[in-house]
């Protein structure tokens, strides 16, 4: 319908779908039309808009016209399927080349009960060359959507329910580690970090709320963004309440220091490693995260092994866990993190370098 009327939404991610009202027969609408911009056919664009991980690769190339929306919803529709998404990385420059590259995994679970059909949309909506693509028409007309009926009836949902959840589970291991790591601290450190809270708690309520966090770490100098600044409080308010209390202070304090202190992480290690293995082996990981997993346990631990099991032993050594404290572990914030202008720079530079030509 935007295609057709000469308008491109050109920010398509699962935010931007809303239902109209609470009923089960709720119509679905798109929002946030912020970005959209009409276009004329064949006219080409040169903007770097959009959100990261939704990104065509002819955004990048900063040469783009309607088949960006197509690409969108083709990751939408891998979000969908298997519940990640297709393309993402730690850092910006790594969600931009694994665009660039453009390699669709169709190997990891749920894939090999996912039809044949279903994949050959996904795969030719996420067609890297533009002029290749399926139009928006064509979507509507593809097998798959034609012929639901034919569809083989796989439950997929446990599965893509379970990677979604590996994400806030594996916050929740990590958090679990960090506040080991602030156990270990020695009294300076901790001394220094709860001088800092009593700081920044200007009325003694021993809580901080988000302003008062914000205006305390940048007093204290670190140069950090208002957004990166509310994901650190949802990360470390493991009350819900809205703000920190000192402990959950020094755990932020010990995450902005990103870890760094391998004497911190070895202790960290051997909390989980409880049989001294020099590994956590899986019902040390099952042990450890029982009480925050209610149902699904088995298939959350099997996607947590699949990203931090690197050499696939069926265990996870210490470097693999440095690796993954050291990292970020949830898509869905760390996409709020990435910001338009720093995609703006670092797509000028991508183009600089011939990492991509425009």
């Amino acid at each position: 319908m935007c295609h057709k009327h000469g308008v491109i939404h050109r920010d398509l991610k699962p935010e931007n779908f809303l239902f109209g009202n609470e009923k089960e027969t709720a119509p679905l609408k798109a929002i946030d039309f912020g970005l959209s911009i009409f276009f004329k056919s064949g006219e080409k664009f040169t903007e770097i808009v959009g959100s990261p991980y939704y990104m065509a690769p002819e955004v990048l190339k900063r040469y783009y016209g309607p088949e960006v929306d197509v690409w969108s919803a083709g990751v939408i529709l891998y979000i969908l399927l298997c519940g990640v998404p297709p393309f993402w990385a730690e850092t910006e420059q790594g969600v931009a080349q694994a665009i660039i590259r453009s390699v669709v995994d169709f190997k990891r679970d749920p894939w090999p009960k996912v039809s044949d059909n279903a994949k050959d949309l996904v795969r030719k909506m996420l067609n890297p060359d533009p002029k290749s693509r399926l139009t928006a028409q064509e979507v509507l007309d593809h097998p798959w959507l034609q012929n639901t009926k034919k569809a083989p009836d796989v439950p997929l949902g446990e599965t893509v329910k379970a990677r979604l959840k590996q994400f806030s589970v594996m916050n929740k291991l990590k958090k679990r580690a960090l506040r080991v790591v602030a156990e270990h601290l020695s009294v300076e450190e901790v001394a220094g970090l709860k001088d800092a809270f009593h700081t920044m708690d200007v009325n003694n309520k021993g809580k901080i709320n988000l302003e008062e966090l914000k205006n305390g770490l940048h007093k204290l100098g670190h140069q950090i963004t208002d957004t990166d600044v509310q994901i650190l409080m949802e990360a470390a308010d493991l009350d819900g309440d809205g703000s920190l209390n000192c402990g959950e202070f020094v755990a932020v304090s010990v995450h902005l220091r990103k870890l760094a202190n391998d004497e911190h992480l070895h202790k960290a290690f051997a909390f989980f490693d409880k049989n001294r293995s020099g590994y956590i082996e899986i019902e040390e990981l099952q042990e450890a995260l029982a009480d925050d997993i209610v149902t699904n346990i088995q298939e959350v631990i099997y996607a947590i092994m699949q990203d931090v099991d690197t050499d696939k032993d069926g265990r996870i050594s210490y470097e693999e866990f440095a690796a993954m404290m050291k990292a970020g572990t949830d898509w869905r914030k760390a996409s709020r993190q990435y910001s338009r202008e720093r995609f703006n720079s670092l797509s000028l530079k991508l183009i600089r370098d011939g990492s991509i030509r425009a």
